[in-house]
């Protein structure tokens, strides 16, 4: 009997589960070293928020603080800047970092990007993917192995690495767009900045290691199910 989820091809799934954990814990030692470094303008990532959306010329998203650590977002629907504890009330160079690249997502949203309007019309399509795609698998493993079934779920879920694929390039751009705002000195000091690319470079690596991860995840259903198989 075939048990697809225990067999030599299960290694895939724990090297994606390793890069994730690295890089993730990589992003939080970066974001706690220079935690420790006090901006000298004395901005909390709140302030520096605001400050920023101002000198852009937005004028219509809010900023709020919301609990959590690391959980900082930008809703494009809601036009609202969320910053977690850590990084609202913090007047640290890696706070500041934070929430400047949140605020590049809302300048991104306020020049119509339009990776990031991809993203969003991805969100549906990625999460129906996401849900139904081991299940239809399944399904057509139960029935002896039917091979369109099998091709839609591996269709579907390719669909949660196309996501990824397209976060990347707004993810580093929305960094981008960060380091050029600090880059004035109005915020951050021609020497703060550096550390705030260090702490961005780091964040950039955990969707890096999210896209890695579930192209591991897809290669491994294609070398289990996408071959035609014949059982009699």
């Amino acid at each position: 009997m075939f048990y697809p989820f225990f067999d030599s091809t299960y290694f895939l799934v724990i090297i994606g589960i390793v890069i994730s954990m690295a890089a993730s814990g990589y992003v939080n030692h970066t974001f706690r070293k220079y935690d420790a470094y006090r901006s000298q303008s004395n901005y909390s990532g709140s302030d520096a928020a605001r400050f920023i959306l101002a000198q852009s010329g937005i004028n219509n998203v809010g900023v709020q603080k919301i609990s959590g650590d690391l959980t900082d977002n930008y809703n494009g629907q809601t036009k609202v800047l969320s910053l977690s504890e850590a990084t609202a009330d913090s007047p640290s160079v890696a706070a500041i970092g934070v929430a400047a690249h949140e605020c590049g997502h809302a300048v991104q949203d306020h020049v119509n990007y339009w990776p990031m309007r991809l993203r969003t019309a991805l969100v549906p399509a990625a999460n129906l993917g996401s849900t139904l795609s081991l299940p239809i698998i399944i399904v057509g493993v139960l029935l002896s192995y039917n091979q369109t079934l099998i091709h839609i779920g591996i269709l579907l879920f390719s669909l949660a690495l196309l996501f990824q694929l397209v976060t990347l390039p707004v993810e580093f751009n929305a960094s981008r767009r960060a380091l050029q705002i600090l880059a004035n000195g109005q915020v951050l000091t021609r020497d703060e900045v550096p550390m705030v690319r260090k702490v961005l470079t780091a964040a950039a690596l955990t969707y890096v290691a999210a896209a890695l991860a579930t192209f591991l995840q897809l290669l491994r259903l294609i070398i289990l199910f996408g071959g035609n198989r014949d059982d009699n």
